[in-house]
């Protein structure tokens, strides 16, 4: 009865000294396949984020990593998709709300069949702009639009470039 009763209290594990072991500061606190987020103000949602692989990090990095592949639908008032951003490669700052996405980035606005690619873009969650210092490129049925550097709004309904150049395409 003694040796069973030292037993069962010699079998304690001290999660500290567990945690040391287990873990390294450079591995995610939390990964996850096929992620679906939805956010929303006042119960309409605003824009939803679609990734094949997330890792979330804890202090002091505070940041959400989006791996082979991520999507973002952008809603408008009427609960309709407006427009659609799609990257291999994306990061939510959750301290400051900055969105980056890079590698392979297309950002389409579904009405106006206009899509903008650039190799990286910038939004903040909390504005209402998406911008970058990269080269871009817009192309629409009648026109492309080339520049270094622009600034546009989730909705991608209008754009200005930093450096632009254009070709617009007239019709006989």
């Amino acid at each position: 009865m003694m040796l069973m009763t030292g037993i069962f209290f010699s079998c304690v594990n001290d999660l500290d000294k567990v945690k040391k072991i287990t873990t390294h500061p450079e591995n995610p606190d939390d990964t996850s396949e096929e992620l679906h987020i939805i956010y929303t103000d006042s119960g309409y949602a605003q824009f939803e984020i679609f990734a094949n692989i997330a890792e979330t990090y804890g202090p002091p990095q505070n940041v959400r990593k989006f791996k082979d592949g991520l999507r973002v639908n952008f809603y408008n008032d009427d609960g309709s998709i407006g427009s659609v951003l799609t990257s291999l490669f994306g990061e939510i700052n959750d301290e400051t709300g900055l969105i980056t996405v890079r590698d392979s980035v297309k950002l389409l606005n579904v009405v106006q069949e206009k899509t903008l690619e650039s190799e990286v873009l910038y939004y903040n969650k909390t504005g209402d702009s998406i911008y970058t210092n990269k080269a871009v490129v817009i192309t629409s049925p009648d026109l492309i639009l080339t520049g270094i550097g622009a600034w546009t709004t989730p909705a991608f309904d209008t754009a200005q470039f930093y450096k632009p150049t254009a070709k617009i395409f007239i019709k006989d």
